[in-house]
């Protein structure tokens, strides 16, 4: 049995472009971007469609460059996105000893005592993982997280030669990958860190690796310190199997078309503030501060700007949708000022804690046992039945300031109206 410790990091390829592809088998060979809300700008590339497209690339300019090259735009589907990684990483958590999910697509797997060979196990997970939901992954296995991130980009980038999957706990491979990766993709260093650090002739993850750690710390930060030392096989970060709870929870959204009118704003507000809430109660937090906020669009210079905010102070602390809701468009209304075309709203819950970590005196005031029912009830409601079946009554069913998303495919996974139809 393997005694010394071992990561695999598990990342879904093009995981939006996947998500798409796996419903519509027809565009297996053709290009693929999602755009980012209300249609605006590429956020996730098909690895096919990177050569045409860069990242970030507004859709307005790039339509045209978009069907010159035959590639296919959706809209962002996050209902589809967020199930379907329910599923890679409820399945990956089943074939490993513990896991870390650390983003939608991503997952850090603690192999330590896994016996035979990684690589072979990698490719068990690869496989597995494609046939039972369709997304291809990569798996980097390696003695640090830092190194594990290393090998994934090195079996995404050599994907033919390498299958998918990189083992580089051999020392020898491990140096291989060193000395041909860039500093500047090595996990945690950006645009701005690579400039600092290739100034002093740091220019490859080997470089770095062998840089002294203390002088990185002294110069930079204990963060960088941490790399340098993952990167020459020295364990610093720890798998961490249940995520802390946020300390703030931001919903915020662009409106599908710009708004004049009060009525309409205070109905977006009030839908952010029902979602905030679920995450607040996903999460078992309550909070006892809130800020709200809207703004115009910012950037064209026929239009009047104006951004204002204001913090709201809760009664007690609370995950109450309908109180949180309340307080939301109330204090829409002390920001909201007439003659302006406003493009964007957002309620950002502060202050969070466990229920019993706020110290009050003996008398204060705090959430009901009822309300604690009620929210029970309208979660399971729209777990069972989809988000949004039941809501606060000023949230309409499809309001005219929605988000554009004209792109968009079905909800295949979660709407049973919308499920996959075959023949």
């Amino acid at each position: 049995m393997r005694s010394d410790q071992v990561f695999a990091l598990i990342d879904c390829n093009s995981f939006y472009a996947s998500c798409e592809r796996v419903f519509r088998p027809d565009l297996a060979k053709t290009p693929i971007v999602v755009l980012s809300n209300n249609d605006g700008c590429v956020i996730a590339r098909s690895y096919d469609a990177k050569p045409f497209v860069k990242m970030g690339a507004p859709y307005f300019q790039c339509r045209d460059t978009l069907q010159r090259h035959g590639i296919v735009a959706f809209s962002s589907n996050y209902a589809l996105y967020g199930d379907m990684s329910e599923r890679v990483m409820s399945l990956i958590e089943s074939m490993v000893p513990a896991a870390e999910v650390y983003s939608i697509d991503e997952c850090f797997a603690d192999l330590t005592g896994v016996q035979g060979s990684l690589t072979e196990f990698g490719r068990q997970v690869r496989a597995k993982v494609l046939k039972c939901t369709g997304i291809p992954v990569g798996v980097g296995i390696a003695p640090t997280k830092t190194l594990a991130k290393l090998a994934n980009h090195t079996a995404k980038r050599l994907q033919a030669q390498t299958g998918g999957v990189v083992d580089i706990c051999d020392p020898f491979k491990r140096d291989w990958v060193l000395r041909n990766t860039e500093v500047k993709e090595v996990w945690g260093i950006g645009r701005r860190m690579t400039a600092h650090l290739e100034t002093m002739g740091i220019r490859t993850a080997m470089d770095l690796a062998k840089t002294d750690p203390w002088t990185l710390r002294q110069k930079f930060s204990v963060v960088v310190e941490k790399t340098a030392r993952e990167l020459a096989g020295t364990p610093c970060l720890e798998l961490e199997e249940a995520a802390p709870p946020k300390q703030e929870i931001c919903c915020s959204r662009m409106f599908g078309k710009r708004l004049t009118e009060l009525a309409p704003i205070k109905q977006a507000v009030a839908s952010y503030a029902g979602r905030a809430a679920e995450k607040l109660r996903a999460q078992g937090s309550v909070c006892k501060r809130m800020r709200v906020s809207i703004r115009t669009g910012m950037f064209n210079p026929d239009e009047a700007k104006y951004a204002k905010g204001v913090l709201v102070e809760l009664p007690y602390p609370t995950n109450d949708t309908l109180l949180l809701t309340r307080a939301a468009t109330e204090a829409v209304e002390q920001v909201y000022r007439p003659g302006y075309r406003y493009s964007k709203a957002e309620v950002l819950l502060m202050d969070l804690r466990q229920p019993g970590e706020f110290t009050d005196d003996l008398f204060a005031v705090t959430q009901p046992v009822a309300c604690d029912r009620l929210m029970s009830v309208l979660d399971a409601i729209n777990e069972k039945y989809g988000r949004g079946t039941m809501r606060s009554a000023s949230v309409p069913r499809a309001p005219d300031w929605g988000m554009r998303r004209e792109m968009m495919s079905r909800s295949y996974t979660t709407r049973i109206d919308q499920l996959w139809r075959v023949g």
